[in-house]
This record gives C-alpha cells, structure tokens and sequence, in this order.
C-alpha cells in the first residue's frame, strides 16, 4: 500500500460507502488513514456521541474537509448520555469550514442560539431540521442573515416555528431551490404568499398540513388578498407536493397550479377542494409532466364547511392524457376509510391514460371501479414495466391471470386484493415473466402459490386489517 499512487488509493477508498468499512481499513493502514482523514466529507453521529460536545471537536478535528453532517437523535434516551447542544453547532462552525449540507433530527437541546453559531457558515447551502423543538423561526432567520447561500430548506415538525419573516427574508434573496415544510402546525398555506419573489427559482416544494390542524389555520384577509394580486412566478418548478391542504378560490396555493410550465412531478395528497378545472389548467401548461400521485378524499372525509363539495373526474384524467405526452408514472389512491368515492375517476378515465401516455408505472389503491376490464386493457399498454394493486377488488383470478401478457411487465404487487387467489398465479410460475412479485395480505393467496411465480418473490401476511 505504500507505493500505490496517491490517485489510486483514493479511488479505492471512493469505493468503499459504509463508514465502518473505512473506518476498518483506516485502522488496517497507515497511509489509508492519512488519506481518509484528508477525504472523509460525511459524518452522521447522535446517540454514540459521548461526552457530546467533546466527542463531535475530536471528529471535526480528525476530518477537516466536511461537507455533510447529520445529527441524529432518534431514539435518544437520557441514559445514554447527554445530547449535543448549541455548544456542538459552536464547533461545527469553528471546525468545519467546507461545511455545505446538514441535518438535525430529534436534537431537543438545540436552540436558536445554536443556529446563530452555524451564521458564520458561509458555504452552508442545505439546512434540514426534523422535530427540533427548540427552534423558532428567530434562529432560522438569523442563520438565513448569514447563509445567503442557503438553496435547500427542510422543515418537518418544528411545532415552534411561527414567525415567517425568515421565508420574506429568503424571498428576497431569490437562492430557495428545494423547500419542504411538513406538520409545521403554526405555518399555513397563506403564509407561503410571502416567499414573493423567490418563486422564481424554486424547483422543488412540498408542503404538508398536520391533518388534525388541516381547519385550525386562521386566513387573515390581507393574505388572502395578497395571493389574489400578486402574480406567482413558478417557471422553474419541476416537483410539487401537496398534502392535506385547503385548495380553493382564494386560497393562494390554487395560484401556484397552474403556472408550472416546467413541473415534471406533481403529488396530491387528500386536497380538499382541488377542482377538474385546476387540474386541466396545469395540464396544459406542464407538457413535461412525468408523475403524477393523486390520493383523493372520499365523499365523507369532505369538510362540512364547504357547501359544495367539489371532486376530480375523468375530465381531469382526459386532460392529462391530451397534454402530457411524456407521462411514466401514475398512482392513483382514494381516502382509507370505510366508504369510498363514489363519484371520481372511473375505468374510462384510467384507460384514457394508459392509451395515451407510455405509462411505466401504475399503481391504484381503493380504484373499486378498475376490474378484469381494466386488466385486459392494460395488455395494449406496451411501456408498463411496474403493476401495484392495493384493495382493488373488483379483480378476479381471470383479470390476474392476464398479467403474463403485459408485455414488458416486470414488477407486480398485490396488496389486500380479496378477490385473487393462487390460481391467478398459476401461468406465471416457471415463465420467467417478472422479475419481483410482492404479496401482501391477500386472504386467498399462499406462500405455496407465489413460489416460482417470480425471480424473486416477497410475500408477507397479516390479516388484521380485516377486522
């Protein structure tokens, strides 16, 4: 090892990704050991960390050219030693120069005075916190002051995070690319108006409402108004997600819809209020749509405050299919409840997608009205690659069985399907057709019955849901 060329040791470390198998080989070879010390640019630590503060210095010192860090607490219990403090964010910013990317994950004992610490980072651009309740949205402004580079922002359970001046802040700066805010319960769908201008860049947003506050959000009228007059530019979005949100006249994320001319991902999830209209509206303006993931409320998951219900048909399902050439990916999945939708998508308005977009991936979830029709038809849909069916039980053995000649299906997943049983899997053991099959609590279904019916097969049962 000590004549090997600089370049091609660190090729061979470049090719080894768990930390314990560098650490190993740092620890087998001196030389190895030097260079790790030299290349090592990510660090995940949390629970192991003890004493905290004096274990993560003797890391930043040990690896001076970091990048990533993440700092996960999961599971942390106080046995195990006190947690990282503002202290350790003080010797990130110290020791960590090259710092660009990093996450904090269920850090409890860090505050707003820690992120203070980390405005020093000049390079930070990616900042994630997960359930960090000790940060309000002070701390996140004040290191947005000092990372005016800052183009990724994750924001998942920070209960205390109320204040949005950090978001105008951001705007203005226009270097938001990747924002994602979830079960933030004090930040609501107004609020994302005063992003203003930094819509311009932002290519990814995801945005998800706590769905036991989904109605608990206040719309004060000056927001409300703000939305309706300010033009919301969205040319560079290429992935949307929006989960549990008030989507309706007035309610500004509707402004955002239709605007995505370069949208390539698009995932609706529980949405009241979405209209076809507003999804014909995007259709025509996004050609370059990809995927599309729509989880639709039933008829009685409806809030009782609105006075017109207001459901996706197959209008909307025909207007993708004539304006999205480029579709692959569809998923389509009606709320888990007892009672279904019973007046949205039908059969006619899934085929109108497998019919005219190459379609490499389908997956439906609660679709009642797909059945051995829709089977038969899914024989025509020559790019199909990946077949999920979850709680489809209008499909019968007869309909299963028509899986062997999809041609270029590969991956087939059954999920909770009452009506197939092993016989549907009958012509597909020994064929060599699909390379994964995945069985998951279907009553009528055997271990026995998938054995050879795939190159690799998964199969799994519990039957609790029933009942």
């Amino acid at each position: 090892m000590e004549g090997l060329p600089d370049q091609l040791v660190w090729e061979i470390l470049g090719r080894i990704k768990k930390t314990i198998d560098r650490n190993a080989a740092s620890l087998a070879c001196k030389r190895i050991h030097e260079l790790d010390k030299e290349q090592r640019e990510f660090l995940r630590v949390g629970c192991g960390l003890d004493p905290a503060n004096e274990a993560l210095t003797s890391l930043c010192v040990r690896f001076p050219n970091l990048t990533k860090v993440e700092i996960i607490y999961s599971g942390w219990m106080s046995k195990l030693g006190k947690q990282l403090d503002d202290g350790g964010l003080l010797i990130l910013s110290n020791h960590c120069p090259s710092l660009i990317d990093l996450t904090l994950s269920f850090c409890t004992f860090i505050t707003d005075v820690g992120l203070g610490h980390l405005a020093s980072c000049t390079k930070l651009r990616a900042l994630k916190l997960n359930f960090t309740p000790g940060i309000s949205g002070c701390g996140i402004l004040s290191l947005a002051v000092g990372c005016k580079n800052l183009s990724t922002l994750h924001l998942i359970r920070c209960l205390n995070v109320s204040s949005v001046e950090w978001l105008e802040y951001l705007g203005k700066l226009e270097t938001l690319e990747d924002l994602s805010i979830k079960n933030c319960r004090a930040i609501g769908e107004g609020d994302l108006v005063k992003l203003g201008p930094g819509w311009r860049k932002l290519k990814c947003l995801q945005f998800e409402v706590d769905a036991n506050y989904r109605y608990m959000k206040v719309y004060d009228r000056l927001a409300v108004d703000r939305w309706q007059k300010q033009w919301i530019p969205c040319e560079s979005m290429k992935e949307l997600s929006l989960v549990n949100c008030l989507i309706s006249p007035g309610r500004g994320l509707l402004c955002v819809l239709g605007k995505c001319k370069a949208l390539e991902k698009l995932h609706l999830d529980m949405c009241v209020g979405v209209r076809d209209s507003d999804i014909m509206s995007l259709a025509q303006n996004s050609s370059n749509l990809r995927s599309i993931s729509l989880r639709v409320p039933s008829d009685f998951s409806l809030p009782m405050l609105m006075n017109n219900p207001l459901r996706l048909t197959d209008e909307s399902l025909r207007a993708i299919s004539q304006n999205c050439p480029m579709l692959e990916s569809v998923k389509i999945s009606f709320c888990d409840g007892e009672f279904p939708s019973f007046s949205s998508f039908t059969l006619h308005g899934i085929l109108a997608l497998i019919q005219a977009c190459p379609i490499r991936v389908l997956a439906l979830d609660h679709v009642y009205s797909f059945n051995d029709l829709g089977m038969e038809a899914l024989c025509s849909a020559h790019s199909l690659e990946t077949l999920e069916l979850v709680k489809c039980q209008e499909i019968s053995d007869d309909g299963l069985q028509l899986v062997r000649h999809l041609p270029r299906l590969s991956i087939l997943r059954l999920s909770k399907c009452l009506g197939v049983t092993d016989a549907g899997l009958k012509p597909l053991v020994g064929s060599q057709k699909l390379e994964l099959l995945t069985v998951e609590d279907c009553p009528q279904i055997s271990e026995k019955g998938t054995q050879g019916a795939a190159k690799s097969v998964s199969y799994r049962q519990d039957l609790s849901w029933m009942y």
